[in-house]
């Protein structure tokens, strides 16, 4: 499929957003365009108190649509985010509950091995950065998170076992 020089396709998630340039993340291999996206989205989720329920899921989707470099700190960063992603989803933990998980995860962190991603992911954040009503925003990036767990299903039996050893 040919894409229009004016869409930028991200070669972490797939996203197909319209092109900008701007900076990107340190080490999880993004565009310009699907950072931004990204920086919106968690913009409107500081800005209203209400989304913060979400704004882990938010953070945690986005982090493992971008496994990155291959680095060490990429390759954490994956386990770790897909961690939070389950005790969120599985385990029904929210806000300070799941980020002390994620917390007492990372004093593991050095052990994680290097996860193969998906080939595709079933929905980005092009899918919810137009979401700008509470509603529909918390709505959307629910499902987004879902969708995220749900692709890297290859791993999941991973994750669980590793997060229970702590």
């Amino acid at each position: 499929m040919v894409v229009p020089a004016d869409i930028a396709v991200c070669a972490g998630c797939g996203s197909r957003l319209p092109a900008v340039d701007g900076p990107v993340h340190a080490y999880m291999t993004s565009t310009p365009a699907c950072w931004a996206a990204f920086n919106a989205v968690i913009a409107r989720e500081f800005g209203d108190p209400s989304l913060m329920a979400v704004h882990r899921l938010t953070v945690d989707a986005w982090a493992v649509q971008h496994p990155g470099d291959g680095s060490r700190r990429a390759i954490q960063s994956v386990g770790l985010h897909l961690a939070r992603l389950w005790v969120q989803l599985d385990k029904g933990l929210e806000g300070e509950k799941a980020n002390a998980a994620m917390l007492s995860f990372a004093a593991r962190k050095a052990g994680l091995p290097a996860l193969a991603p998906p080939a595709t992911f079933s929905v980005t954040v092009a899918d919810v950065v137009g979401e700008v009503a509470a509603g529909h925003h918390r709505r959307a990036v629910r499902r987004w998170a879902e969708a995220v767990w749900d692709d890297w299903r290859d791993h999941h039996q991973f994750i669980r076992s590793w997060a229970a050893d702590g």
